[in-house]
Parts: C-alpha cells; structure tokens; sequence
C-alpha cells in the first residue's frame, strides 16, 4: 500500500489546517503545547470547537452527526489535530460508546444520547475494568439482577478515567451465571447522579487525579439503558476495542515528538541511527492505521497495531529523557514518560493482545 494522498484530500488537510491556525482556540493551544493539563471547561470548549465544522464525530456515520469522513480524511484530521498541539478528543463518548449506540442502539437511545454526547451534555465514563478482572475482563462481577424494567446493580469499576467528570457510564456487568465466563455479560449505560453510584478518587504517582474506583450500591438502571440483547454485551465490548485499540495510533504526536528530537543539537542529541528506526516503525504503522480505518484489518491485526502504537510511543518519549538526561525531569516530558508506561496495559495488555494473534494464527495453521 503506497502512503499517498489525492490532490482532494490534500485540499482537505490544508482546510483542516487553517481551521486550526484560526477557528481553534488558542489559549488552549498555547497550555497544551506547554504540556499544562486541561481543566474539564476547556476540554469540553476544544470539543465544542471541533463541533462548530461537524468534525467532533470523527467515526460516526453522517445520519448520526458525524462527519462521515472517508478513511484518509479521518487519518487527515487527526494527524492534523496532533501536529497542531491540539488535545486529544477525550474518547469514551465521541470514539468508544458513541459507535456502538450509532451500530447496536435503539433510535431512542441514539435520539437521547448521540446529540447530548455531541453537543458535550453527556460526558462518558467507561466501567470495564474491576479489582479482580483486568486483563481478565470476562472474570468481571458487577452484578445487574432483573427487577421488572429496571436491573438492580451491585459492585465495582476501577481505573475509570475521568470518571469524576462523567455524568453517565457505560459498564458491563454479570446478568447471568454461565458456564463460558464470556457469556451472561451485559451493557448496561447508568446515569452518574443515580442513588448508589459513588467516585472515589485514585491519585497516580505525579500526584495527578485522572483515574477513580466507582461503585454500585443497589443502583436501579432502567432496561430501556441496556445496549442490544441481554447478555451480548462481551460481543459489544469486543466491537468497542476495536475502536479504542485503533485510536492509540496518534501519528501525528508521535511525527512532532519525532520533529522535536531532530531539532535538539549539541551533546543532548539523540543517536541518529535510534531515530531512523522510530522513524521506520512510524512509517509502517501509518499504513497500518490507513488499513484500519478502512475496515480491513483482522481481530488478531487490531492488536498488533496496539502493540506497535504503544510500545513506540513508549520508546519516542525514553528516547527523550535519555538524550535529555537530568534537564528532562523537571518537564512535562517527565510526566508523559510515566504516563506512557501504562499504555501496554490499558485497553487490554500486551500480553492479552498477543494472545489474541496466537489464538487467530493458530486457528489458520
């Protein structure tokens, strides 16, 4: 597959690009670029921003409210979206539940929630991961039991990101015993302000507080917030991973920190032959992301990409505080180091991830 685009999607990214230069905010630009965090305000104003052209939907077919870009238009904006020092769209709304309600949804459900989620009324949680069942998810056991048209829910989520600003959650939970532990596991979306629901804070080790352990006392969560079929929610989740592992890629952070590592000089610069291999496993994983968004990657080449998209991300920012030394540590390079050290395990772990190719080469041998 050769990396080239037509004169019309190069229209595009020169469009894309002016709307960052002066239809973007720029004190947001400016803070992030710094690599100061963002408060939930002007999060939800960067969102707002990318909304104004229709653009925030990036996955989302047009009939949703998306802006049904092609495959090299999305890959487009968000690598245009990155080069520019903009933040990331935070994904659990706009690219991991959101597709799954514009797929698997009611048109109730997608009349209530896409244009809340679009219009940054609705912010997203994700409740997967438990005490007991990380990388093992299918061991989860949040327990949702039928009581008329509601199901009453009891347990506990961790490591839930941004679960402090959430107004609503998406969670699987255990609404049946089965043989098969994947089986008997349903979606259910609760609404945050529901009695029963609590966020305890998890403060990381730069003193941040991004993660929460959220928990469920007798939580009643009506049927008609159930994603689909009851107990097809590991189906749902295993579609939704598809999104989330597809969106770790950012090539385009990873073409500016490639940049900034050039631009240094002196005895801080960094071994060219190391940037000439970043730049190779960048380079292959471009086209391995063009594939991706083009529907035509398999289960076990979806977790090839995560490995390959976190583990060079992982080796961009050590590049950095080696060549950088003891300058680097009092930068916001030092915290990104740390925070990139769990991107091999959120989103299911390496491991899991090679676990999966083993399993779908084997059933090809």
């Amino acid at each position: 597959m050769e990396l080239a685009f037509s004169a019309a999607e190069e229209a595009f990214r020169q469009t894309v690009r002016a709307f960052f230069t002066t239809g973007y905010p720029a004190d947001i630009l400016r803070k992030n670029r710094a690599g100061l965090a963002l408060t939930r305000e002007e999060h939800m104003r960067a969102q707002a921003a990318l909304q104004a052209p229709g653009w925030l939907g990036t996955g989302w077919p047009k009939e949703f409210g998306g802006p049904g870009f092609t495959p090299a238009e999305r890959f487009i904006f968000e690598e245009e979206l990155e080069l520019a020092g903009a933040p990331a769209i935070i994904p659990m709304g706009i690219m991991y539940i959101g597709p799954i309600i514009c797929a698997f949804g009611t048109p109730e459900q997608q009349a209530r929630w896409l244009p809340a989620t679009l219009a940054g009324d609705i912010f997203w949680a994700q409740g997967y991961s438990e005490p007991n069942a990380g990388s093992d998810l299918a061991s989860l056991r949040t327990k949702a039991a039928r009581a008329g048209d509601d199901y009453i829910v009891n347990g506990e989520k961790i490591w839930t990101t941004l679960g402090h600003w959430a107004n609503w959650i998406f969670c699987l939970v255990r609404t049946s015993a089965e043989t098969r532990k994947q089986d008997g596991i349903t979606m259910l979306c609760v609404d945050m302000r529901t009695p029963g629901v609590e966020v305890h804070p998890i403060i990381t080790m730069d003193g941040s507080h991004e993660l929460n352990r959220v928990s469920f006392t007798d939580v009643r969560v009506p049927v008609a917030n159930r994603i689909g079929a009851e107990g097809r929610g590991w189906f749902y989740a295993n579609e939704l991973l598809k999104h989330e592992r597809l969106s770790y890629a950012h090539i385009g952070r990873k073409k500016a920190d490639l940049a900034r590592l050039r631009a240094l000089r002196g005895a801080g610069a960094p071994d060219p032959r190391r940037l000439a291999a970043l730049d190779m496993e960048l380079a292959a994983l471009e086209i391995f992301v063009l594939r991706g968004l083009s529907g035509s990657l398999t289960p076990a080449a979806i977790s090839a990409l995560k490995i390959l998209s976190t583990e060079l991300a992982q080796k961009i920012t050590a590049l950095f505080l080696e060549t950088r030394g003891a300058r680097a540590m009092a930068s916001p390079a030092a915290r990104t180091y740390l925070f990139e050290r769990a991107q091999t395990i959120y989103g299911g772990a390496s491991e899991i991830q090679k676990t999966i190719i083993f399993r779908e080469l084997s059933r090809g041998v």
